[in-house]
């Protein structure tokens, strides 16, 4: 259930109304001489962002051997000599 305030209430204790609504998460309606006006509800609750760790996990294949050297020590110019 929300919370009814005349506008001059409003104007009086904005800071702790805005507090308020903040803290237990309830809508609040202003109204003037009876009349609704305005409605002040509690913001959204932040998205944490997606963590970016893992984000790649089963997009990549291992084929093969990944320690050995791709070509043959016989073909290393550097040991030829």
């Amino acid at each position: 259930m929300e919370e009814i305030v005349s506008i001059s209430k409003f104007k009086a204790t904005c800071l702790a109304l805005l507090d308020q609504v903040n803290k237990t998460g309830r809508p609040i309606l202003v109204t003037k001489k009876g009349e609704p006006i305005a409605q002040v509800v509690p913001p959204p609750q932040p998205k944490k962002p997606a963590s970016w760790l893992g984000s790649f996990k089963s997009t990549g294949k291992i084929k093969g051997d990944i320690v050995s050297p791709v070509i043959s020590e016989s073909d290393w110019e550097v040991l030829k000599s």
